[in-house]
């Protein structure tokens, strides 16, 4: 690719851009390795503006390493909710413990024991080696690769293994060794706001005149796509219990089991946190519902209720789009039931729960007020409930 002259041209004018027009990001005014770490892990499967509110308000309860240790994980989990990916955040407290365990609450230099931790792979490490102590490991991800792949106008499936290696190797060679973290961030930085997956913007490019792709006119065909895994199809049925005072409960995040899970696996899908009495479904939903709650709550009279359909719920999770039917049921008394946790409707968030939960939670709220609407004898006050409407938006 580059050597010599034409490399030190491309990093300079590189570099240059980046600290002139670079994002002003919380992660980026700080060298904590701690700091520099968490947004790392954030930034993962998220988008930076959805990322900040959430990383600002995770520091703000959890400001060290010893902190986030020493937490209890559904306190974690309930500030990391909203954010999905839920794994992210065990692994994050789980590499927190370690830290403080085995290297003293300091985040550890060497490259090996970084790897160690849970939940960091070769691209977390060598974005915090590099940003938070100058280290000189190269960053590959899909906005380094996808820029490396325009520059040397490289066809064919990035992620196949070969090729990601390859790329891997390039981006070695192209690291600035004297400045690796703000290379690092230049790289990243250049594929996140120019050298977009569409639509790339090469008349602004500071160094669009090294770009292969660009004069064989093909970079925005570039990096080839990969083939999508075809979308599974899955319809889930939900319980939302609502008692005359507001409050409903959840069921807590379900036990590991070694057993092989199917793709409509509840638990799955509900991201193992607290969540409404759910199943998956076909056919009638109402039915299955009904004596799905029987055989969960053994006992409970239930003969009385009626399961009021409270609109769709549309969601998706990686290859998977969810159709969720949520059932308001009405009870004067909320069941007593032992694995369950009571909340107040309107303030389900006081537990970790998913994004796909908190899409519940609204459509019973929104059938609760429209029952209101449409009969007098309903116990909930209208007004309540559509302030509560606007908290879980």
């Amino acid at each position: 690719m580059l050597n010599g002259h034409q490399l030190a041209i491309f990093r300079k004018q590189l570099l240059g851009w980046f600290r002139q027009f670079r994002r002003d990001l919380p992660w980026r005014r700080t060298k904590d390795p701690y700091r520099i770490w968490l947004s790392e892990i954030m930034l993962q499967q998220t988008r930076v503006a959805a990322a900040i509110p959430y990383y600002e308000r995770f520091l703000q309860r959890f400001p060290d390493v010893h902190a986030l240790a020493a937490a209890r994980q559904e306190e974690v989990l309930r500030l990391w909710s909203g954010l999905g990916y839920y794994s992210r955040a065990r692994n994050v407290q789980k590499a927190a413990q370690q830290i403080v365990a085995k290297h003293g609450g300091e985040f550890p230099t060497r490259v090996d024991d970084v790897l160690a931790l849970p939940g960091i792979g070769n691209y977390t490490a060598a974005a915090i080696l590099s940003i938070a102590f100058g280290e000189k490991h190269a960053v590959l991800d899909g906005n380094v690769a996808r820029v490396l792949a325009r520059l040397g106008a490289i066809r064919g499936d990035i992620r196949e293994s070969q090729q990601w290696q390859e790329l891997q190797k390039t981006a070695d060679r192209l690291l600035e060794p004297k400045s690796p973290g703000d290379w690092n961030q230049a790289l990243m930085e250049l594929g996140a706001t120019l050298c977009t997956p569409k639509s790339p913007q090469c008349l602004v490019c500071p160094v669009a005149q090294f770009c292969e792709g660009r004069w064989l006119g093909i970079a925005e065909s570039l990096p080839e796509k990969r083939k999508k895994r075809a979308t599974t199809e899955v319809t889930l049925a939900a319980a939302v219990f609502a008692d005359a005072k507001g409050h409903t409960f959840l069921l807590p995040p379900p036990r590991k089991t070694k057993e092989k899970v199917s793709a409509d696996h509840v638990p799955t899908l509900v991201s193992k946190m607290w969540h409404f009495p759910t199943l998956s479904v076909s056919g009638e939903p109402a039915e299955k519902l009904s004596a799905f709650l029987r055989k969960l709550m053994p006992g409970v009279h239930s003969r009385d209720w009626q399961l009021v359909p409270a609109g769709k719920v549309r969601h998706a999770v990686t290859y998977r789009a969810i159709t969720l039917l949520p059932f308001l049921i009405e009870v004067r008394n909320l069941p007593r039931f032992l694995l369950g946790k009571q909340v107040p409707l309107n303030d389900i968030s006081s537990l970790p729960v998913s994004n796909l939960t908190r899409k519940v939670a609204r459509a019973a709220l929104a059938a609760t007020a429209s029952l209101q609407a449409s009969t007098e004898s309903y116990p909930f006050a209208l007004p309540r409930f559509r302030r509560a409407l606007q908290v879980l938006r």
